[in-house]
C-alpha cells in the first residue's frame, strides 16, 4: 500500500522518526528525511535542517515542492527540558511552518501525519490560548510565552494540546484534493528523551509509569504512523489515535468513576 508512494519524515535521526522511516522503506516507500543530526537509517534523500532557523525552512520548502510527495509524517520534536520558548517553535510552529508550505506541492490524496502526545489530552480546556497562537511565527514565540504564562513546567503539553487542536481543526481543509490529516499520540516511549520526560514531570510520570505495563517503544508506534500514511486510512479524517498502552483510556474511565 505504500510502494511507489513518496514520504517526508521529519526527526529521521533518532526514535519513532528512525523507525518510521525503516518501516516506510520496507514498505516499499521512497523516504526524504529531515532531521537536524544525520540519521542512522537507510533513505533515498536527506535534508539536513535545524527547525529552529525559520530560513532554512522556507530553503527546504522550495527544495521539496517538486518531488510531489504522497505523505509527511511531522515526528520531530522537542522534549519538555529545553527551553520553553524552542519546545513551542519546534514541536508547534515549524511543524505548521512546513506543513503549511508544503501542502499545495502535496500529490493528491496525500496523508499528513503529526505525532501529538498524551500530553495533549485536555486541549479543549486551552483554546482561547491556542487560538492565540494560530498564526504565530518564530520571531514571535518568545513574547507569546511570557503573555501567555508557557513556561518549562507547561510548554511541552501546550505544543501538543495545539497540535491536536490543529489536527482536528484540518480534518476537511483540503478534502477537496484528498489530502488529510491525522495525529498520532503517544504515552510515555522508550527513546533517547524518555530520561528527559521523566525528569521533568517527576511524580506524574513516575505514577503513570507505575500503571503502565512498560513505556512504549518506537516499534509500538511506527506502525500506526505507517498505516495513517497508507490507502487504508483514507476515511481517517482529523483523528487523534491514542497509542499509549491503554493510558488514555485508563484516564478517560478514571475520571468518569469506571475504575
Amino acid at each position: 500500500m505504500l510502494k511507489g508512494k513518496k514520504i517526508i519524515v521529519t526527526g529521521v535521526a533518532s526514535g519513532i522518526g528512525a523507525e518510521t522511516a525503516k518501516q516506510l522503506k520496507a514498505a516499499g516507500a521512497t523516504v526524504i528525511g529531515i532531521d537536524r543530526n544525520a540519521p542512522q537509517v537507510t533513505l533515498d534523500a536527506f535534508h539536513q535542517v535545524d527547525l529552529m532557523n525559520e530560513a532554512a525552512i522556507d530553503a527546504l520548502i522550495e527544495d521539496l515542492k517538486p518531488l510531489k510527495a504522497d505523505g509527511l509524517a511531522n515526528i520531530a520534536g522537542l522534549p519538555p527540558t529545553a527551553p520553553a520558548e524552542i519546545v513551542v517553535t519546534v514541536n508547534l510552529v515549524a511543524l505548521k511552518r512546513l506543513t503549511l508550505g508544503l501542502v499545495d506541492s502535496l500529490a493528491d490524496n496525500a496523508s499528513i501525519v503529526n505525532l501529538a502526545s498524551l500530553a495533549g489530552i485536555g486541549w479543549e480546556g486551552e483554546t482561547a490560548k491556542i487560538k492565540s497562537a494560530a498564526s504565530l511565527d518564530h520571531a514571535g514565540v518568545t513574547s507569546f510565552c511570557s503573555e501567555h504564562g508557557i513556561t518549562a513546567e507547561n510548554s511541552y503539553f501546550f505544543s501538543k494540546q495545539a497540535l491536536v487542536a490543529w489536527t482536528h481543526e484540518n480534518r476537511w481543509t483540503w478534502r477537496d484534493r484528498g489530502i488529510r490529516m491525522n495525529a498520532v499520540s503517544p504515552g510515555p516511549v522508550d527513546t533517547p528523551i524518555l530520561g528527559d520526560f521523566l525528569e521533568t514531570l517527576g511524580e506524574r510520570a513516575k505514577e503513570d509509569m507505575k500503571i503502565m505495563d512498560r513505556p512504549g517503544t518506537p516499534q509500538d508506534i511506527a506502525p500506526v504512523v505507517v498505516f495513517l500514511l497508507s490507502d487504508g486510512s483514507v476515511w481517517l479524517r482529523g483523528t487523534n489515535i491514542a497509542t499509549d498502552g491503554g493510558m488514555r483510556a485508563h484516564i478517560d474511565a478514571a475520571s468518569n468513576g469506571l475504575s
